[in-house]
């Protein structure tokens, strides 16, 4: 698990979210809990692409702020592992 950094700013209409330490992570959601929801997922989506293609995922980094953010808090990153490989049972035929 990785942990980074969340920022919610409340504007007309909704609210804006972006991952202050993984760049691209960016939404927004009519409310916060919309927003937290879309983030997570936006989040989630930029780092299995990222790893995918190869990349280091960024270094999260807890020292960092948005001056004009309403809310900040920690956003957890959960990937899972998978070796990919499918296991049937002996005499089992495929078509």
């Amino acid at each position: 698990m990785l942990t980074y950094k969340a920022a919610y700013q409340f504007v007309e209409g909704g609210v804006h979210a972006h991952v202050l330490d993984f760049p691209g992570a960016i939404t927004c959601g009519s409310d916060l809990a919309e927003a937290r929801r879309l983030l997570a997922s936006a989040l989630l989506d930029l780092a299995e692409f990222a790893l995918e293609r190869g990349e280091p995922l960024p270094r999260p980094d807890p020292s960092l702020s948005d001056s004009d953010a309403d809310i900040e808090e920690s956003i957890h990153l959960h990937l899972r592992a998978s070796t990919g490989v499918e296991v049937r049972p002996a005499g089992v035929v495929v078509p």
